[in-house]
């Protein structure tokens, strides 16, 4: 049909094709043979074909010997190629970015491909591991299975799949044998809820012409199958290719056109086209021996017209009824692809994958979309078990067994984790912190996971690398304990996200500083800038009354050394506030008001931060710093069996200086007796447990902060464990959620009765610094200025006709002179105000005196005759 509707839309081409065809017997054999008999007896000039990829190994090899193009519309494993190879197929590899995107899409981890033992079915199986590796899944189990396999050895491999937990299954075969895996599968209930399969092109392209026990055994299967646009030219072809394929075989009812058949066409149409461009002609020249041949054949002959019958194959574009046909190197380029599910009596689609877009619920034609990877790209999936519930992809295995989980066994800081063995009824008991997350975080999950404690008591040579070993081997699944991350077990095992704080900490002795024994203890309340800042205030006070007061005041008046002396006087004498000397203007009463409220708050806090350093017990470590106690050479200690040891080795600690302890009160003992009566000046250990000590012995350690890093206590997990993502991501909403605070107090409740040293005051904390009265300073500061400001606004309208009257030729420096003099000038109008004042003080005291009716002495002398009398001149006195 191909040729037919080729020729009568081209009936101006020179040349035809003629066909000869082979039936190969579905025969890899016959096949090989009838090649050699096309190539060297037909002396065919290409041959379409042949039907598998299995057939095409050989095939192919021979073409490239004979130079003879080689047109393949039905082999798709991406392991057959050469020269002379041109694939008018969609390669297998093309789907592996399909099935990527949909494993991404739902969030599995896992997925197991099960697919035919031949060429077809194991030449994709490199790649897929690739793409399902670059986004982060993992390949667990590869299931291969002969063609001939029989059921029980088809039911021999499922249920080895049975007792995994994985579930997500990629299925690479052809229906022959596909139609059988699936009915297996039906019968040993894996086509139940909690089970994916997907399906390849190989079997999806093949679903119309399934039987309806099929379609019934594939119930919620997802499949992959390369799509082609409806076009008018499709619609018309496969209404006549119904017609006459029912006028040949009327026997065959309900028989659909599929993929492959439509690529047959488009092969037809692409040789053609090439050998009209070429106009090939029948012409041999030479031969060709064929080494190693078991055939008995003894050589092939070469066609001339071979290569530029490739080369004009090789890159060719054309419009075919499958599509767009682009060849690139004789391999058709990846196209859109529909996801369909297999549902009722058939198939719908659900979504299609473009390399554009990624998974789309609908084609975008203008491709204006992101690329995306989301099940909320696609519509609804009828998963297996009638159920449009997602699956996550694994789960605990139906045959009974449970989660093995290793469980240290422990003679110190047993409120972490405590584990013991009842013999009579063959059980483990688990108690504590680490075991009461551990089943929160797992009843969290939203699905069951059973799982069984079991103790790992160790030696005193072993330590809990032993533990992590034991996982690693697969003789348990899982550990729960207080495991800390460590770079070294990430190698064998997977790690959660850590459920305690991080950090390696030290514990030493503390001490009283006796700070308030100390002599400089009275500068203690404030620090050395805020003393500074008040000393340089207090004088600048004083240089403001000073200028305000000066040309009125007679306090502030006399040779410069005094005025600046009663200025500083008067200024420092506010913190007692004892000045004797009056304040006369407005502006420097202002500027003294201000000051005194700022001296005011300033003593009163220095009184305050003063008396809680002599009266509050300061307590600080003996030593903070690990570099001192190797220089000292001082010993340390760390719980026995712990990671520990390697890390004060590797500081620089020598055996000789570790010392380990076993409980708490050992720790203590040691620490108490100090490094001179065969004791540790310091213990080292993770962040938990100090603070659990700490919460008995608080009022005699103190603990600095994390000396080396660690990541926390987290759950152990095999490699490449399904649980390990899901039981952190359960942790992370443990942690936001109130239940974690609950364990919290449920374990250290009791512990917490001891105030934490963290809690003792130092000197450092009790210190007042400039910070904190930066406000005051800023105000007498301002108030100040803007009182010099005024004054000086004052003066230079009082004198203004003096200074217009300067000749313009006087220089700057005569200028200030002048404005000097007139400021020291003493102002007539004050002395005025000042005698007045004085006088009517004098005459008030006299006036008193004079009018009591008791009192019979003499008036007193004026003030001024006081003053000018002689020293020995006799006083009246007052009786």
């Amino acid at each position: 049909m191909a040729l037919s509707d080729f020729y009568a839309s081209h009936a101006y081409y020179h040349t035809r094709l003629v066909l000869h065809k082979r039936d190969s017997a579905n025969d890899v054999v016959d096949a090989a043979g009838a090649a050699l008999d096309l190539i060297n007896n037909v002396k065919v000039q290409a041959i379409i074909g042949p039907d598998s990829s299995m057939q095409a190994t050989f095939v192919i090899e021979l073409g490239n010997k004979a130079e003879v193009p080689i047109i393949s519309f039905s082999a798709t494993s991406p392991s057959l190629g050469n020269s002379y190879f041109i694939r008018i197929a969609q390669i297998d590899t093309s789907q592996v970015k399909v099935i990527s995107a949909i494993i991404q899409a739902f969030h599995w981890s896992e997925a197991v491909p099960i697919s035919v033992n031949d060429e077809f079915g194991k030449g994709v199986i490199p790649y897929l591991t690739t793409a399902l590796q670059a986004i982060g899944a993992r390949i667990p189990y590869w299931v291969v299975i002969p063609s001939t396999a029989t059921d029980n050895q088809i039911d021999v491999e499922l249920a080895k799949l049975m007792k995994m937990k994985t579930r997500v299954f990629i299925v690479h075969m052809l229906p022959s044998l596909g139609s059988r895996l699936f009915s297996r599968a039906n019968a040993m209930g894996m086509m139940e809820k909690g089970f994916s399969w997907i399906v390849t092109n190989g079997m999806t392209s093949f679903f119309s012409s399934l039987n309806y026990s099929v379609i019934d055994d594939m119930q919620g299967v997802l499949g992959l199958r390369t799509y082609v646009p409806n076009t008018e030219r499709l619609k018309i072809f496969t209404g006549r290719w119904r017609r006459k394929f029912q006028q040949d075989n009327p026997t065959l009812l309900d028989v659909k056109l599929d993929i492959f058949g439509l690529w047959a066409y488009d092969a037809a149409w692409a040789l053609a086209m090439a050998v009209e461009n070429v106009q090939t002609t029948n012409s041999r020249s030479s031969t060709m021996n064929i080494s190693g041949s078991s055939t008995g054949l003894q050589g092939l002959e070469i066609s001339q017209s071979g290569p530029e019958l490739v080369r004009e194959l090789r890159d060719m574009r054309f419009s075919g009824l499958s599509g767009d046909i682009s060849l690139i190197d004789g391999e058709l380029q990846s196209s859109t692809f529909q996801v369909v599910n297999v549902n009722d009596n058939g198939e719908r689609g659900v979504g299609y994958w473009t390399p554009q877009n990624g998974l789309v619920r609908n084609l975008d034609l203008k491709n204006t979309r992101r690329y995306a990877n989301s099940n909320a790209s696609l519509g609804t999936i009828i998963w297996p078990g009638d159920t449009t519930s997602d699956p996550q992809g694994w789960q605990i295995p139906m045959s009974g067994t449970k989660l093995k989980v290793l469980v240290p066994v422990k003679s110190i800081f047993k409120e972490f984790v405590d584990i013991s063995y009842d013999s009579i009824t063959n059980t483990s008991d688990a108690t504590g912190y680490c075991i009461d997350v551990f089943k929160a975080v797992i009843e969290s999950l939203p699905y069951t996971v059973p799982y069984e404690f079991y103790p790992f008591a160790r030696s005193e040579a072993e330590t809990y690398n032993n533990l992590i070993d034991q996982v690693f081997l697969g003789n348990y699944d899982a550990a729960v304990g207080d495991i800390t991350i460590r770079a070294n077990r990430s190698l064998y095992v997977d790690f959660t996200l850590p459920y305690t704080e991080s950090g390696l900490s030290m514990i030493v002795p503390i001490r009283d500083k006796n700070d308030a024994k100390s002599t400089w203890v009275f500068l203690k309340p404030l620090t050395w800038d805020l003393w500074v800042a008040i000393g340089c205030f207090f004088v600048f006070t004083g240089l403001v009354v000073l200028v305000l007061e000066h040309p009125i005041n007679k306090d502030f008046r006399g040779p410069p050394l005094h005025q600046i002396g009663t200025s500083l006087w008067f200024s420092f004498s506010t913190m007692v506030f004892a000045q004797r000397e009056r304040v006369l203007t407005n502006l420097a009463r202002f500027v003294v008001i201000v000051w005194c409220f700022v001296v005011l708050i300033l003593t009163q806090s220095y009184t305050a931060s003063f008396s809680s350093i002599l009266t509050v017990q300061q307590l600080q470590p003996v030593i903070t710093d690990v570099n001192l106690l190797l220089k000292n050479g001082d010993n340390v200690g760390y719980q026995a069996g712990s990671f520990i040891y390697w890390i004060l080795k590797q500081a620089g600690f020598q055996d000789a200086n570790l010392w380990t302890y076993e409980s708490p009160e050992e720790m203590n003992e040691l620490l108490q007796n100090g490094n001179k009566n065969h004791g540790i000046s310091a213990a080292f250990d993770e962040t938990p447990y100090m603070k659990l000590f700490l919460a008995t012995y608080c009022s005699k350690y103190t603990m600095v902060e994390p000396t080396f890093k660690t990541d926390g206590f987290a759950f152990v997990f095999q490699k490449g464990s399904i649980l390990t993502r899901d039981v952190s991501m359960a942790i992370t909403s443990f942690h936001e959620g109130a239940e974690m605070e609950k364990i919290d107090q449920k374990w250290f409740k009791n512990k917490k009765t001891c105030s934490d040293s963290s809690t003792t005051s130092s000197s450092n904390d009790l210190t007042l610094s400039l910070d904190n009265f930066r406000g005051l300073f800023i105000v007498a500061g301002v108030a100040s200025s803007l009182a010099l400001l005024i004054c000086a606004a004052i003066f230079f309208h009082e004198h203004r006709h003096t200074f217009r009257s300067f000749d313009p030729g006087t220089s700057l420096w005569s200028r200030i002179r002048v404005i000097l003099r007139l400021y020291d000038q003493k102002d007539p109008k004050w002395d005025t105000y000042n005698g007045r004042q004085q006088q009517c003080s004098v005459h008030g005291i006299i006036g008193g005196i004079e009018g009591s009716p008791s009192t019979n002495s003499p008036p007193m002398p004026s003030s001024d005759d006081t003053e000018l009398g002689s020293p020995n001149e006799e006083r009246p006195t007052t009786h």
